[in-house]
C-alpha cells in the first residue's frame, strides 16, 4: 500500500546542451506541480558540470529554454575525456553529499551523465538521510548504436548498468535494455523530453526570422534553404573525411543555399585543414556561429533538408517531418529511420549526393511521429517517480 511522501528532493545534472533541452520540460512539470499545491512538495536542483561553457552552447541556452539558472556549476570545462570524467566525479560527490537528494536525474550521454551516475552509485550519505544514496533515474536510457568507437555509447551502457529507473524513448530501446539484463520492472516507456521542449517553443521560435539575420530572403529561395550541422570527431577531426564532407556540401549548394551552424570544433578543424577560407567565399553556404535554441528550431522547422550527425536532430526532424540526412553509418535512434524522415547514409559521397537530390527532386520518404512524442514525457516521469518513491522504492508499475 503507498504511503504517502510529503516532500522529495530531485537533483538533476545538465553538462551540454542537449541536456538543456531534455531537462527543460522536467523543471516546468515540476514548478507547475508546486504551483498547485501538489503533495508531495518537490526541491528541484540543477547542477550544471560546466562541460559546455560557450556562452552560445550553454547559458544561451538556459535563457531560450526558461530554465531556472543552475544552483551550482562545477565549471570543468573541455579536457580528455578522462580528465573531464574525472573532474566531473571530483567535483559533483562534495555536492551529492551536501544535498543528499532522494533522486538523482541524469540525462543523455555525455561524460557528465556517467560521471555522476558512477559518483551517486558509490555514495553513502550520512545517518541522518532518508536514504543510502539517491535513486538514479536515466532519461533517454536504452538507446544504443552498437559502436563501441563511439565514447557515447560506452556512457550510455555503464549509465543503464548503474541506474534505478530507465526512461525510454522507444521500443527498441526497452529490447536492447532486456538483452543486457536489465529487469522489466526498471524501464518506462515515456516518451520523448526533447519533443516536450519542442512542442512548447515552437509557436515562439515561428515568430523569429533567423533567415533575415544570416542575410537570406525567403523570397528568394525557389527550393528553400538546408540546414547542416557537424560536430563528432569521427567526421570532423580527419582531414580526408571533412574535407571529401566539404565537397558534398558544396554539390549540394548548387542547388539548393545552405546554412552552415558550425562547432566549435568543427570550425577549428575547417581552419586547421586549409579548407575554412573557400567555404567561406562560397556564396550559396552561410556559415554561422552555434545558434540559440528557438533561432535553430526556427530555422529546421522550415528547412528543406537537414545534413547532420547529431542524434538530437534526427528526433526534431522526424517530428517535424523534414528529411534529415544523417552523415553516420550508424544510429541510437532507429526509430527515425524506421518510421521517421531519417536517412542513414554514412559519410559515402555518392551515396549523400544521390539522397540530397532524391529529396530536392521530392522523391523523399513520408514519415510519421513515433508513438508518445506527445509533449507529456516530462509528466509521466514525474508521476512516476513520486508512485516509485510511495511504493517505497518498489518497481510495481500499477
Amino acid at each position: 500500500m503507498n504511503q504517502s511522501v510529503q516532500s522529495i528532493k530531485i537533483l538533476s545534472v545538465v553538462g551540454a546542451r542537449p541536456n538543456f533541452i531534455k531537462i527543460a520540460p522536467i523543471a516546468r512539470t515540476i514548478e507547475e506541480h508546486n504551483s498547485k499545491d501538489c503533495i508531495p512538495t518537490i526541491n528541484h536542483l540543477i547542477v550544471h558540470t560546466g562541460q559546455h561553457y560557450d556562452d552560445m552552447m550553454s547559458s544561451r541556452f538556459f535563457e531560450d529554454l526558461e530554465l531556472p539558472k543552475p544552483h551550482v556549476n562545477l565549471d570543468v570545462g573541455s579536457a580528455t575525456h578522462a580528465v573531464q570524467t574525472a573532474k566531473i566525479m571530483e567535483r559533483f560527490e562534495p555536492i551529492l553529499l551536501k544535498e543528499q537528494p532522494d533522486v538523482l536525474l541524469i540525462v543523455g550521454d555525455v561524460n557528465s551523465t556517467v560521471a555522476c551516475t558512477l559518483v551517486a552509485s558509490k555514495i553513502q550519505y550520512n545517518g541522518t538521510a532518508k536514504r543510502l544514496r539517491p535513486i538514479i533515474g536515466h532519461i533517454e536510457a536504452g538507446l544504443r548504436s552498437f559502436d563501441r568507437d563511439m565514447p557515447e555509447e560506452i556512457n550510455r551502457i555503464l549509465t543503464d548498468a548503474l541506474s534505478d529507473l530507465l526512461f525510454i524513448t522507444e521500443e527498441s530501446a526497452r529490447i536492447n535494455l532486456e538483452r543486457e539484463g536489465i529487469p522489466y520492472e526498471k524501464i518506462h516507456f515515456v516518451g520523448n523530453v526533447m519533443i516536450d521542449t519542442l512542442i512548447k517553443h515552437l509557436e515562439k521560435a515561428s515568430t523569429l526570422n533567423t533567415l533575415a539575420s544570416i542575410g537570406l530572403k525567403r523570397e528568394k529561395l525557389s527550393k528553400g534553404y538546408g540546414v547542416i550541422t557537424l560536430h563528432r570527431p569521427s567526421n570532423v577531426d580527419t582531414e580526408t573525411t571533412l574535407s571529401s564532407l566539404v565537397k558534398c556540401i558544396e554539390n549540394i549548394a548548387k542547388e539548393l543555399p545552405l546554412i552552415f551552424s558550425l562547432h566549435p570544433r568543427t570550425r577549428v578543424n575547417l581552419k586547421r585543414f586549409g579548407i575554412y577560407d573557400d567555404l567561406a567565399k562560397n556564396s550559396r553556404i552561410y556559415l554561422t556561429e552555434p545558434l540559440g535554441y528557438l533561432e535553430f528550431l526556427n530555422l529546421l522547422s522550415s528547412a528543406t533538408m537537414v545534413l547532420t550527425d547529431s542524434g538530437g536532430i534526427q528526433e526534431e526532424t522526424t517530428f517535424l517531418q523534414v528529411p534529415c540526412i544523417t552523415l553516420r553509418s550508424n544510429t541510437e535512434r532507429p526509430v527515425t529511420v524506421s518510421i521517421g524522415t531519417n536517412y542513414l547514409v554514412g559519410v559515402n559521397p555518392d551515396k549523400i549526393l544521390e539522397t540530397a537530390f532524391s529529396i530536392l527532386n521530392k522523391r523523399e520518404k513520408r514519415g510519421t511521429v513515433p508513438p508518445l512524442w506527445d509533449g507529456k514525457a516530462g509528466k509521466r516521469i514525474l508521476e512516476i517517480l513520486i508512485n516509485y518513491l510511495e511504493n517505497g522504492g518498489n518497481y510495481s508499475k500499477s
